[in-house]
Formats: structure tokens, C-alpha cells, sequence
């Protein structure tokens, strides 16, 4: 059956997923409830005035709603800002942004959370990051000048909290000190609202959809036919199918390139040059946002003043987890119970250092990461680790890679040979689903290795145990018969008992028509080779003895991706369909290879 009323036999298809702000709501109460308790940091103020609403004039005359937390005597205080478009009102399960914002307050700081323009008690019109620059350096300025802040700023939060704190940064607001950005968006076209290229549907319909009213709008979709949703094309229009005139869907899907509506956005070397404050970078090994955030840090350990003022702190965190603190569990992964870090404390020990300046120093490394596997933290003076070897494991078969009965193997050494090539066939009307269930954070692919769409190569048996720590990449050279295509793939750690638990923090995709750059679009030569480079994100994993290396390769990850239709058309207005016909070369003149920055081996005895 075809044509975009198509829905996929029932076990093609991936649940309906949770809207972000939902997800990161059901992350967040299990994290907080496996969490240990947080130990007292410093001495705390008994009595806490609370301010509610105060009106934040912006320089167009808006203005944003704040509710502000400080010790009910003395001052004035130094002053952490968070500015957030999920209400300053939000409670997560056990945590509360009151909660949170007392902690600091107890102990010397006055809070402000915000709710950014056109959100919750704020005037204006929400504009997504757009807005979030100047908005970000009139509420420092403003904030800093109130007689119950002695003029020192630093901002702190999650996600869309992190990101807003470098667009207010790239202002140079002159009360700013330092920030605590986590899991921070920043590579558009790689996180969102594309992902190599690909347009992110099940995001962007979810995300837009929620934040285009004052308050949450997730319920509203309650009862919708997803899958009537996911099928609709033009996907310009999928908006009005959900019940929703959404001009920045619209927007977002018209400019499907690196340009100028994206590089407003966009930061630069010279943006990072002009970026003198100390930060605490935190990301997490799961977390969706981990390109942002390792592009910020990129940016500032190579260009900023403060370079030796940068830290980061990466855990075996999902996107919740890097601002909870952790979580004992994560898909099929367990963790050890001091993977689950106290994050109040770890933003205490910062502020009072750079912010309020009680503490001689900030005694942290540069960098320190949990390694998984091995379930250790590691400290580093830089990061990447120094000792990292850019290493390549090569894919081989006999032409007959599909499926996990296939042969598809992955070996450290190039072919030697001109071995034959992989073939399977994309249809995009039968896509091989995103996850397996309704976990996608470190899950078991096994299930989704039975389709002959889907590429396998697996490694020999590890006798030594293998530590990764970095970003992962695949080189590919792969050919199709289409004018445009999807490559997808993801790398797993195969358990001994056969399970598949994938790693990192997405599934990589690169979109062909971006194979050269998003900035521009290049269509295919049908039948010709071409090289890809598909990034995996950064992990830190130790693969154990007993254990083998996977990779997964195909073209579809639905409904997290929005099919490629094959056609080379606009993607916003495409509604015709075309299935591909891929060809995986690796020989010795057109090698395929997964590389691992690799720190060493170590026997199991070690």
C-alpha cells in the first residue's frame, strides 16, 4: 500500500512519543526519587522573603514577570538569574524551581526566575531564541541595579534555560560573572529543530505545539491520531492538522538551511573571543542536547579569554539528569549509586567562588566525566582526554550484512580486498522505527536488528576492555538510486547475554542533500559514490571483557526523523514518494569505518 495516507502494520510502528516538556517531566520525578540525599553545603539564612511577579521592563516597553527569593536580612546579595519558558511556577515531581531557588537564597543569594517574553506572567509574544539575547541583558542589567543585588550576576539552567544564558551572554551585559549552562541547544540544523539535515517531526510538532500559548499546551493533544498526523503531508501543513496555526513550525520548516534566519542564532569565533566569563559546562552522555552543549565548550576552550576558567561536568545523564543530579537506571543501562552527583552542591561550590567570592577557589579539574562500564569518574585537564588515539574499526561482509543473521562484521584492520558491497531497500512508507518501545535512552536495538533494512556489523569478542572517550564518527561511502536520501545509524554495546544497548546521545543521521555542508543544498547523482560522515555525539564508555562493539545502518529513525521521501523535493511542500535502493561500499577503495577515540586497554584483572 502507498501514498501518504499509508500508516505501517502495527508492530512497524514506534509509540507515540512524549511531548519534550512531558518526557523531561517523567525523567526528572524518577531521577529525583532514585536520587541520594544532598548533603549540607554551607550555612544556611533561617528566614527567606519571597517577592512574586516583579515587573521586569525590557527596552521596547514589554515587560517580563520574575519571582524573586533572598534572605529575609541584610544584603544587598549577589544574584542568580534563570529565565525559563516553561513557567517559573513549574514543579517536577519532588523538585520545585521554588525549592530550588530557596537553596541558593538560605544561603546568601538572591534568586530570580522568569518567565521569558510571551510565557506564563510575561507581556509579549513568544519568539523562541530569538528574542532571547536582548531580552536576557535587559533583565542582568535591570536585576543587577535593585537595591537587594550588590550588581554581581550569574544565570544557571536547563535546556532552553541554558541556551537563553549564552544568547543574554553574546550581549555583554556588564553585571555578568559567570554562568552554570546545562545541556545547552546551540548547533542548529545537528540537535534542532534538524538533526543532520533531518527535520526533527515528532520534536517540532510537540515542542512548537506546547509553547504556543502562555501556559503548557501538551494536553491539548490528547486523543490525536498520531499517526494520521505523521503521515500527512505536506509536512508545512501538518500544523492545521493538529489543530494549530503555528507560524514558527512554519518557519522553522521553510528554512531548511544554514542561513541567515538560523545564523541569528549562530555563534561565532569572534563571539567566543568576546566571551570573558568562567563557566560550568554540564552535559550528559544521553542527553539530546550534548552537541550544543560540546559545541559551546569547543568554542570557549579554543577561543575565549576565560579558556582557563571553563569546567565541565558530563555524567551518564539523559537530558533531565544532567540537572537533577542522575539516575540509577537509564533504558537497560544501571548505574552505580555515585554516578548520581548532588547538582545544588556542584552549582554552590561555583557561585560561591565566582559569584559571591567566600571561596579561595573552585577545586575542580577541567573536565570530569563518569566513564560507563567501567562506572568510574575520570579527571582530565582537558577534553578530550589527551591520550585519546583516533582508532578505526572497518565494516566487512560478504554482501549479505542485513539483519542480525547477516555477516556483517567490524574488524581493526582495512579490507584488503574489493569485497562486495551491502544493499538494502528504504522504503519510506515502512520506516524502521526511532526506538523499540517506549524507552529510547540506552535501550536493547536487538528487536529492530531482525529487518533486512537494517545494516549489522558487529566486533570480535573483547578480551581486553576497550575505553572510549569523545566524539564518535562514521565514515561512510554509500550509493543510492535516489536524488536524495537518509543515512542512519547508531553504535551499541553488545552484552554477553546478547542484548544491544545503544550509546550516546542520539541516533546519528546525516541527510545527503547536507553531505557538504548545511548551508547549502546538493542533490545526488544517482548511482554515484559518495562519502558521508555521520556523527554519533560524545561518549565515555568502557567496553568490557566478554563484550562486542555494534553498529547499526540504515535510513529511517520514525517518527523522531520525518521519513526522507527520496524525491529531492522541498521537503516542507514534498508529497510524493519514492523508495531507494542503497549500496554500502567498504573495500579497499571505498572503506566504510566507525572511529573511536580510544584511551587504552586494560585486562579485566586490572
Amino acid at each position: 500500500m502507498t501514498g501518504p495516507g499509508y500508516r505501517p502494520a502495527l508492530d512497524d510502528r514506534s509509540p507515540a512519543p512524549l511531548s519534550p516538556v512531558a518526557a523531561l517531566m517523567l525523567s526528572a520525578i524518577a531521577g529525583l526519587l532514585l536520587a541520594a540525599p544532598s548533603p549540607a553545603a554551607s550555612a544556611q539564612t533561617a528566614e527567606i522573603k519571597r517577592m512574586f511577579d516583579v515587573r521586569t521592563p525590557m527596552r521596547d516597553g514589554v515587560e517580563l514577570s520574575a519571582d524573586v527569593w533572598m534572605p529575609a536580612e541584610g544584603g544587598p546579595f549577589p544574584t542568580i538569574i534563570m529565565r525559563t519558558p516553561y513557567l517559573k511556577g513549574m514543579a517536577l515531581g519532588s523538585f520545585t524551581v521554588a525549592g530550588w531557588a530557596t537553596y541558593f537564597a538560605e544561603r546568601g543569594y538572591a534568586v530570580a526566575v522568569q518567565d521569558v517574553r510571551g510565557r506564563g506572567d510575561s507581556d509579549g509574544e513568544f519568539g523562541f531564541f530569538f528574542q532571547e539575547g536582548e531580552d536576557g541583558y535587559d533583565t542582568i542589567e535591570w536585576m543587577a541595579a535593585q537595591p537587594w543585588s550588590n550588581g554581581d550576576v550569574c544565570t544557571a539552567g536547563v535546556s532552553y534555560l541554558g541556551t537563553d544564558q549564552w544568547l543574554a551572554a553574546r550581549e555583554h551585559p556588564s553585571a555578568l560573572k559567570c554562568m552554570v549552562a546545562t545541556a545547552s541547544a546551540g548547533r542548529w540544523m545537528h540537535e534542532a529543530p534538524y538533526y543532520g539535515g533531518a527535520w526533527m517531526m515528532a520534536w517540532a510538532l510537540d515542542w512548537v505545539n506546547s509553547t504556543s500559548g502562555r501556559s503548557d499546551q501538551s494536553a491539548n493533544t490528547l486523543g490525536v491520531d498520531r499517526e494520521a498526523l505523521y503521515w500527512h503531508r505536506p509536512l508545512i501543513t501538518q500544523d492545521d492538522v493538529l489543530g494549530r496555526d503555528m507560524p514558527l513550525f512554519n518557519d522553522m520548516l521553510e528554512n531548511s538551511t544554514m542561513n541567515a534566519y538560523w545564523n541569528r542564532l549562530h555563534f561565532t569565533e569572534e563571539d567566543f573571543r568576546g566571551l570573558d566569563l568562567p563557566v560550568l559546562h554540564v552535559t550528559g552522555w544521553f542527553d539530546g542536547d550534548q552537541p550544543g552543549a560540546m559545541f559551546y565548550w569547543d568554542g570557549m576552550m579554543a577561543h575565549s579569554p576565560a579558556a582557563d576558567e571553563q569546567y565541565m561536568l558530563a555524567g551518564p545523564w539523559g537530558h533531565a539528569e544532567t540537572f537533577i543530579g542522575g539516575t540509577l537506571t537509564l533504558g537497560d543501562m544501571e548505574f552505580e549509586p555515585h554516578a548520581i552527583v548532588d547538582n545544588e552542591a556542584e552549582h554552590l561550590a561555583f557561585f560561591d567562588h565566582y559569584l559571591k567570592g567566600t571561596a579561595d577557589s573552585y577545586d575542580q579539574p577541567r573536565a570530569r566525566v563518569y566513564v560507563v562500564g567501567a562506572e568510574e569518574w575520570r579527571e582530565f585537564d582537558q577534553y578530550p582526554p589527551a591520550d585519546v588515539q583516533a582508532t578505526s574499526l572497518y565494516l566487512s561482509s560478504g554482501g549479505n550484512a542485513n539483519s542480525i543473521v547477516g555477516d556483517g562484521v567490524l574488524g581493526w584492520t582495512p579490507p584488503d580486498d574489493d569485497a562486495p558491497p551491502d544493499r538494502f531497500t528504504f522504503d519510506p512508507r515502512r520506516p524502521v522505527p526511532a526506538s523499540v518501545g517506549a524507552v529510547y535512552l540506552g535501550e536493547d536495538r536487538t528487536p529492530l536488528h531482525r529487518r533486512d533494512d537494517v545494516l549489522v556489523y558487529t566486533g570480535e569478542e573483547i578480551d581486553e576492555a576497550i575505553e572510549v572517550v569523545g566524539r564518535i564518527v562514521i565514515e561512510l561511502h554509500a550509493a543510492t538510486d535516489a536524488r536524495d536520501t537518509d543515512f542512519v545509524a547508531s553504535i551499541m554495546d553488545v552484552q554477553p547475554d546478547g542484548r544491544a544497548v545503544k550509546l550516546g546521545p542520539s541516533i546519528g543521521v546525516v541527510r545527503a542533500r547536507y553531505r557538504n555542508g548545511f548551508d547549502r543544498e546538493e542533490l545526488l547523482t544517482p548511482g554515484e559514490i559518495a562519502r558521508y560522515e555521520i556523527d554519533l555525539g560524545h561518549i565515555a564508555h568502557s567496553f568490557e571483557p566478554g563484550h562486542r562493539i555494534r553498529i547499526d545502518l540504515t535510513s529511517s529513525a520514525y517518527p523522531s526523523i520525518a521519513p526522507n521521501q527520496n524525491t529531492g523535493n522541498p521537503v516542507a511542500t514534498d508529497t510524493e514518494w519514492n523508495t531507494a535502493n542503497q549500496i554500502i561500499f567498504h573495500s579497499r577503495e571505498y572503506p566504510s569505518r566507525i572511529v573511536l577515540p580510544i584511551r587504552g586497554r586494560r585486562r579485566a584483572t586490572e
